[in-house]
């Protein structure tokens, strides 16, 4: 039997008539056509389909949609500020973060997690934090990296030029 939830995601408001056993990741790629956020391993260790939930973040692949009625679901398309990207997503750009880009936004939103909660966390605290998101091309340095420009301020948001 089909359920009703409404949530918002990156600020726009969605309501949906859903099947309860529905993940968030499902309805965010599919659904709703947000397709930055990745599906890794399908069981909540990857990290590589992080999301924020209410500020938290969470593996939407182990999220059922339901639990999201109610909630602010930000995805990587979410830190953006119109054609201003975040200074996250700058320096992954800039410093190297990425290579394959499979885990790119889940590393992306759980640094984004860690600045919120610690905004200047030393290069240790950032590795434990990140130790949760996997690489499979191994660029670990290149993301502590970049994650380490934007908490030494060096990297702004910059606009997207096509």
């Amino acid at each position: 039997m089909k359920r009703t939830v409404e949530f918002t995601v990156n600020g726009d408001a969605y309501r949906f008539e859903i099947e309860p056993n529905r993940r968030l990741i499902d309805v965010l790629r599919d659904d709703i056509g947000l397709t930055g956020t990745k599906e890794g391993c399908s069981i909540g260790v990857c990290g590589a389909c992080t999301v924020q939930v209410d500020g938290d973040m969470i593996s939407s692949c182990l999220m059922l949609a339901v639990n999201a009625n109610g909630r602010d679901v930000t995805t990587i398309e979410g830190l953006a500020e119109g054609d201003r990207l975040h200074p996250l997503q700058r320096a992954f750009i800039e410093y190297g973060g990425f290579q394959c880009g499979i885990c790119t936004p889940g590393q992306i939103m759980a640094a984004k997690a860690l600045l919120d909660h610690n905004p200047k966390p030393t290069r240790d605290e950032v590795v434990e934090w990140m130790t949760g998101n996997l690489c499979r091309c191994t660029g670990y340095y290149k993301i502590i990296e970049s994650i380490m420009a934007v908490v030494d301020g060096k990297v702004e948001g910059q606009e997207v030029r096509a």
